[in-house]
């Protein structure tokens, strides 16, 4: 026993230098992970500032391209119902005129049937292709007159479209 006894310092002294040592081991990590989760979070803090920051900018895009495309439609619109206003006034513009034609037919016929009998079946041959020709004015200008209407309606469609296009590609 007197050797355990000799040897019982040195193997205390030798526990307390490990304990020690280890000691200052744990204090390290727990240092060094006490670092690392700070700048974790400062990390984690930068991340949820520039998500916050990225979000807004995009809102703020966002919102540019749909007020873009809000005053795009407004001048569509604008566009359509000035065109329908115009195919309105053009068809009573056109109502007239389609008013002068019969007029003129009618003016043929009856001046043309009060000569002598031997021309007024030539006078009615005539009267008759007056009031055809008249007819085709009257459905070509009706005709025309819607063509142009929607013409002009697409016409304003494609330009409110492409300026949508061009406000959200911007």
């Amino acid at each position: 026993m007197s050797v355990w006894l000799r040897i019982l310092p040195y193997i205390a002294a030798v526990l307390l230098v490990a304990g020690s040592l280890f000691g200052a081991y744990h204090h390290g990590l727990s240092v060094k992970d006490a670092e690392w989760q700070a700048q974790w979070n400062d990390r984690d803090t930068r991340d949820a500032e520039a998500k916050a920051t990225n979000e807004a900018n995009e809102h703020a895009k966002e919102q540019a391209r749909q007020l873009s495309i809000n005053k795009a439609i407004q001048d569509g619109q604008r566009i359509i119902d000035q065109a329908t206003a115009d195919a309105a006034a053009a068809r009573a513009s056109a109502d007239s005129l389609r008013g002068a034609a019969d007029n003129i037919a009618r003016r043929l016929a009856t001046s043309e049937t009060s000569g002598n009998s031997c021309t007024a079946t030539a006078s009615k041959a005539v009267a008759r292709a007056a009031m055809v020709l008249a007819d085709v004015l009257k459905r070509a200008d009706q005709r025309a007159g819607d063509l142009a209407e929607v013409a002009d309606q697409a016409r304003a469609r494609g330009v409110t479209c492409e300026q949508a296009y061009d406000g959200i590609s911007k």
